[in-house]
Protein backbone atom coordinates (compact mmCIF):
# COMPACT_ATOMS: atom_id res chain seq x y z
CA UNK A 1 0.00 0.00 0.00
CA UNK A 2 1.54 3.56 -1.03
CA UNK A 3 2.29 6.12 1.72
CA UNK A 4 -0.84 8.26 0.40
CA UNK A 5 -3.74 5.23 0.77
CA UNK A 6 -2.01 4.83 4.40
CA UNK A 7 -2.93 8.54 4.54
CA UNK A 8 -6.50 7.72 3.07
CA UNK A 9 -7.33 5.10 5.50
CA UNK A 10 -5.90 7.17 8.56
CA UNK A 11 -7.94 10.14 7.22
CA UNK A 12 -11.15 7.93 7.18
CA UNK A 13 -10.31 6.74 10.16
CA UNK A 14 -9.68 10.02 12.22
CA UNK A 15 -13.07 11.74 10.32
CA UNK A 16 -14.65 8.28 12.28
CA UNK A 17 -13.39 9.53 15.42
CA UNK A 18 -14.61 12.62 14.78
CA UNK A 19 -18.45 11.14 14.79
CA UNK A 20 -17.80 8.73 17.72
CA UNK A 21 -16.47 11.62 20.15
CA UNK A 22 -18.43 14.62 19.08
CA UNK A 23 -22.39 13.32 19.72
CA UNK A 24 -21.92 11.48 22.70
CA UNK A 25 -19.85 14.40 24.06
CA UNK A 26 -22.93 16.53 23.26
CA UNK A 27 -25.59 14.04 24.86
CA UNK A 28 -23.25 13.75 27.83
CA UNK A 29 -22.75 18.00 28.40
CA UNK A 30 -26.62 18.15 28.29
CA UNK A 31 -27.53 17.56 31.90
CA UNK A 32 -24.83 20.45 32.76
CA UNK A 33 -26.15 23.03 29.67
CA UNK A 34 -30.24 22.60 29.98
CA UNK A 35 -30.10 23.46 33.78
CA UNK A 36 -27.35 24.46 35.36
CA UNK A 37 -27.88 26.58 38.71
CA UNK A 38 -29.83 22.91 38.87
CA UNK A 39 -26.73 21.03 38.41
CA UNK A 40 -25.18 23.24 40.86
CA UNK A 41 -27.41 22.28 43.57
CA UNK A 42 -27.87 19.26 42.86
CA UNK A 43 -26.30 15.94 43.20
CA UNK A 44 -24.31 16.45 39.48
CA UNK A 45 -23.28 13.80 37.10
CA UNK A 46 -19.46 14.93 37.58
CA UNK A 47 -18.26 12.22 36.38
CA UNK A 48 -20.38 12.29 33.04
CA UNK A 49 -19.87 15.48 32.06
CA UNK A 50 -15.66 15.09 32.42
CA UNK A 51 -16.41 11.80 30.45
CA UNK A 52 -17.87 14.77 27.78
CA UNK A 53 -14.74 16.87 28.06
CA UNK A 54 -12.16 13.89 28.18
CA UNK A 55 -14.14 13.13 24.13
CA UNK A 56 -14.16 16.44 23.21
CA UNK A 57 -10.31 16.91 23.73
CA UNK A 58 -10.40 13.51 21.60
CA UNK A 59 -12.06 15.41 18.97
CA UNK A 60 -9.66 18.25 18.81
CA UNK A 61 -6.82 15.76 18.03
CA UNK A 62 -8.57 13.67 15.75
CA UNK A 63 -10.22 17.24 13.86
CA UNK A 64 -6.26 18.10 13.90
CA UNK A 65 -5.44 14.59 12.49
CA UNK A 66 -7.50 14.89 9.52
CA UNK A 67 -5.40 17.93 8.44
CA UNK A 68 -2.22 16.61 8.61
CA UNK A 69 -2.94 13.70 7.04
CA UNK A 70 -4.81 14.94 4.23
CA UNK A 71 -2.95 18.06 3.48
CA UNK A 72 0.96 16.78 1.85
CA UNK A 73 -1.79 15.34 -0.63
CA UNK A 74 -3.45 18.49 -1.36
CA UNK A 75 -0.26 20.89 -0.91
CA UNK A 76 1.10 19.45 -4.24
CA UNK A 77 -1.71 21.42 -6.19
CA UNK A 78 -3.59 23.66 -3.41
CA UNK A 79 -1.24 25.24 -1.43
CA UNK A 80 -3.48 28.20 0.04
CA UNK A 81 -6.19 26.11 0.15
CA UNK A 82 -4.69 23.91 2.35
CA UNK A 83 -3.09 26.42 4.66
CA UNK A 84 -7.19 27.75 4.56
CA UNK A 85 -8.25 24.08 6.11
CA UNK A 86 -5.20 23.99 8.59
CA UNK A 87 -6.40 27.40 9.57
CA UNK A 88 -10.30 26.91 10.02
CA UNK A 89 -9.69 23.21 11.60
CA UNK A 90 -7.54 25.02 14.22
CA UNK A 91 -10.12 27.82 14.87
CA UNK A 92 -12.96 24.93 15.24
CA UNK A 93 -10.15 23.34 17.98
CA UNK A 94 -9.96 26.52 19.71
CA UNK A 95 -14.15 27.16 19.94
CA UNK A 96 -14.56 23.59 21.42
CA UNK A 97 -11.78 23.63 23.65
CA UNK A 98 -12.86 26.92 24.88
CA UNK A 99 -16.71 24.87 25.55
CA UNK A 100 -14.60 22.44 27.33
CA UNK A 101 -13.23 24.80 29.53
CA UNK A 102 -16.96 26.71 29.99
CA UNK A 103 -17.84 22.68 31.15
CA UNK A 104 -15.61 22.29 33.73
CA UNK A 105 -15.34 25.79 35.08
CA UNK A 106 -19.20 24.88 35.90
CA UNK A 107 -17.87 21.67 37.38
CA UNK A 108 -15.31 23.12 39.27
CA UNK A 109 -18.35 25.56 40.75
CA UNK A 110 -20.03 22.54 41.85
CA UNK A 111 -17.85 21.10 43.93
CA UNK A 112 -17.21 24.66 46.12
CA UNK A 113 -19.79 26.54 47.68
CA UNK A 114 -22.30 27.17 45.37
CA UNK A 115 -24.26 30.28 46.02
CA UNK A 116 -26.76 33.32 43.84
CA UNK A 117 -23.46 34.40 42.28
CA UNK A 118 -21.93 31.02 41.61
CA UNK A 119 -25.28 30.25 40.06
CA UNK A 120 -24.72 33.15 37.50
CA UNK A 121 -21.33 32.55 36.64
CA UNK A 122 -22.49 28.83 35.81
CA UNK A 123 -25.20 30.30 33.33
CA UNK A 124 -22.83 32.46 31.77
CA UNK A 125 -20.38 29.15 31.41
CA UNK A 126 -23.10 27.65 30.36
CA UNK A 127 -24.16 30.19 27.78
CA UNK A 128 -20.30 30.86 26.48
CA UNK A 129 -20.57 26.67 25.97
CA UNK A 130 -23.54 27.15 23.96
CA UNK A 131 -22.08 30.12 21.45
CA UNK A 132 -18.45 28.11 21.27
CA UNK A 133 -20.42 25.45 19.37
CA UNK A 134 -22.57 27.47 17.30
CA UNK A 135 -19.50 29.09 16.34
CA UNK A 136 -17.39 26.20 15.77
CA UNK A 137 -19.50 23.15 14.77
CA UNK A 138 -21.77 25.40 13.80
CA UNK A 139 -20.22 28.02 11.61
CA UNK A 140 -16.04 27.65 10.59
CA UNK A 141 -16.82 23.95 9.91
CA UNK A 142 -19.06 25.49 6.85
CA UNK A 143 -16.05 26.88 5.78
CA UNK A 144 -13.50 24.45 5.73
CA UNK A 145 -14.81 20.96 5.82
CA UNK A 146 -17.08 22.11 3.85
CA UNK A 147 -16.48 24.67 1.61
CA UNK A 148 -13.00 24.34 1.64
CA UNK A 149 -12.04 20.77 1.79
CA UNK A 150 -15.51 20.12 -0.89
CA UNK A 151 -13.95 21.70 -3.19
CA UNK A 152 -9.97 20.45 -3.13
CA UNK A 153 -11.67 17.26 -3.30
CA UNK A 154 -14.07 17.71 -6.40
CA UNK A 155 -10.88 19.22 -8.38
CA UNK A 156 -8.14 16.82 -7.11
CA UNK A 157 -10.88 13.56 -7.70
CA UNK A 158 -9.82 11.58 -4.69
CA UNK A 159 -13.43 10.49 -3.89
CA UNK A 160 -15.68 10.28 -6.86
CA UNK A 161 -17.34 13.77 -7.80
CA UNK A 162 -20.71 13.83 -7.19
CA UNK A 163 -19.74 13.45 -2.64
CA UNK A 164 -18.02 16.51 -2.48
CA UNK A 165 -21.30 18.59 -3.33
CA UNK A 166 -22.63 17.54 0.02
CA UNK A 167 -19.44 19.34 1.54
CA UNK A 168 -19.73 22.13 -1.12
CA UNK A 169 -23.70 22.73 -0.97
CA UNK A 170 -23.70 22.06 3.21
CA UNK A 171 -21.34 24.01 3.72
CA UNK A 172 -23.36 27.30 2.29
CA UNK A 173 -26.03 26.05 4.78
CA UNK A 174 -24.16 25.73 7.56
CA UNK A 175 -22.98 29.38 7.55
CA UNK A 176 -25.89 31.01 6.53
CA UNK A 177 -28.26 29.48 9.36
CA UNK A 178 -25.30 30.18 11.73
CA UNK A 179 -25.48 33.63 10.51
CA UNK A 180 -28.43 34.19 10.99
CA UNK A 181 -29.08 31.92 14.56
CA UNK A 182 -25.57 34.78 15.50
CA UNK A 183 -27.66 37.90 14.53
CA UNK A 184 -30.43 36.35 16.90
CA UNK A 185 -28.86 36.72 20.21
CA UNK A 186 -28.43 32.38 19.90
CA UNK A 187 -32.44 32.37 21.48
CA UNK A 188 -32.47 28.63 22.33
CA UNK A 189 -36.18 29.17 21.84
CA UNK A 190 -36.15 30.42 18.00
CA UNK A 191 -37.26 28.23 15.20
CA UNK A 192 -33.71 28.55 13.28
CA UNK A 193 -32.43 26.17 16.14
CA UNK A 194 -34.77 23.54 13.72
CA UNK A 195 -33.34 25.02 10.63
CA UNK A 196 -29.67 24.55 11.03
CA UNK A 197 -30.60 21.08 12.11
CA UNK A 198 -31.91 20.22 9.15
CA UNK A 199 -28.83 21.86 7.39
CA UNK A 200 -26.80 19.89 9.42
CA UNK A 201 -27.70 17.14 7.08
CA UNK A 202 -25.73 17.59 3.90
CA UNK A 203 -22.12 18.32 6.06
CA UNK A 204 -22.69 16.08 8.22
CA UNK A 205 -23.44 12.98 5.46
CA UNK A 206 -20.50 14.28 3.76
CA UNK A 207 -18.16 13.63 6.72
CA UNK A 208 -19.77 10.70 7.75
CA UNK A 209 -18.96 9.55 3.77
CA UNK A 210 -15.36 10.97 3.98
CA UNK A 211 -15.07 8.66 7.02
CA UNK A 212 -16.48 5.03 5.31
CA UNK A 213 -15.21 5.73 2.18
CA UNK A 214 -11.75 6.67 2.60
CA UNK A 215 -11.14 4.04 5.47
CA UNK A 216 -12.33 1.14 3.18
CA UNK A 217 -11.41 2.26 -0.30
CA UNK A 218 -8.85 4.71 0.04
CA UNK A 219 -8.59 7.70 -2.61
CA UNK A 220 -9.13 6.95 -6.07
CA UNK A 221 -6.20 5.67 -7.65
CA UNK A 222 -6.81 7.23 -10.81
CA UNK A 223 -6.87 10.67 -8.98
CA UNK A 224 -3.86 12.75 -10.96
CA UNK A 225 -2.90 13.96 -8.10
CA UNK A 226 -1.56 10.64 -6.27
CA UNK A 227 0.81 10.59 -9.02
CA UNK A 228 2.63 13.89 -7.93
CA UNK A 229 5.14 12.88 -5.02
CA UNK A 230 5.31 15.21 -2.16
CA UNK A 231 8.57 16.92 -2.73
CA UNK A 232 10.36 17.69 -6.54
CA UNK A 233 12.66 14.14 -7.74
CA UNK A 234 15.79 14.31 -7.54
CA UNK A 235 16.55 14.07 -11.65
CA UNK A 236 14.11 17.58 -11.54
CA UNK A 237 16.18 19.13 -8.87
CA UNK A 238 19.05 18.91 -10.61
CA UNK A 239 18.20 19.68 -13.84
CA UNK A 240 17.04 23.00 -12.22
CA UNK A 241 20.25 23.75 -11.33
CA UNK A 242 21.69 23.02 -14.45
CA UNK A 243 23.47 25.42 -16.58
CA UNK A 244 21.85 25.33 -20.29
Amino acid sequence: MSTDQKRARWFGVLYLITFATSIPALLLFQPVLDDPVGYLSGAGHDKRALLGAFLELLLIISNIGTAVVIVPIMWRRYKELSVGYVTARLFECTFILAGVLAVLGIITLRNQAAGVSEGTVAYTLAAIKDWTFLLGPGWVVGWGNGLILGYMMYRSRLVPRPWPWLGMIGGPLLIITGTLILFGGNDPSSGLRSLQGLATIPEAAWELFLGIYCLIWGFRSDAPILGEGDEPSTSATVAAWSPA
